[in-house]
């Protein structure tokens, strides 16, 4: 899978996803209603081709890119139990290897270059995964919101 197949798979499979595109990179923001403040966009998944962020996993070679996927800390924590730095005795430009994300580890994120057949089933369920809880968070901010402004 290339990253504009796994684009496409984050696009058609899950609803109300917002993709947001800068650089060459995507960023995919459950936002159903299209109308998310900018400092809300804050993306559950993110497709990264070159090294605008980081230089960990050596995009630059040709046909590599990174999936990043934010997860809940439980999620994060059952797949890398909790280290003094997580991510540092690792090979981040390794393919298809589920890895803590180089920099946002700290932030239950992981990520894989070139995600393919080794981290395929466990890349689909961990997207499912922040998918559901980035739509949570959303309908708990809008039903906060939506109950502060009724009249008193």
């Amino acid at each position: 899978m290339d990253a504009g197949e796994m684009t496409r798979y984050i696009c058609e499979t899950f609803d109300g996803v917002n993709l947001l595109e800068a650089n060459g990179d995507s960023f995919f923001v459950y936002d159903p209603d299209r109308d998310l403040p900018a400092e809300r966009q804050l993306p559950f998944a993110t497709i990264v081709t070159g090294d605008h962020y980081d230089n960990a996993s050596a995009l630059g070679r040709p046909g590599a890119w990174r999936l990043n996927i934010g997860l809940t800390r439980s999620a994060y924590d059952a797949l890398f139990p909790r280290r003094a730095d997580p991510g540092t005795d690792v090979d981040h430009t390794a393919p298809d290897v589920l890895l803590p994300h180089p920099v946002y580890a700290s932030q239950h994120w992981v990520c894989v270059v070139n995600p393919d057949a080794a981290t395929g089933e466990a890349v689909r369920r961990l997207l499912a995964g922040a998918y559901d809880f980035a739509a949570r968070k959303h309908a708990k901010h809008r039903a906060r919101h939506r109950g502060s402004a009724a009249p008193r």
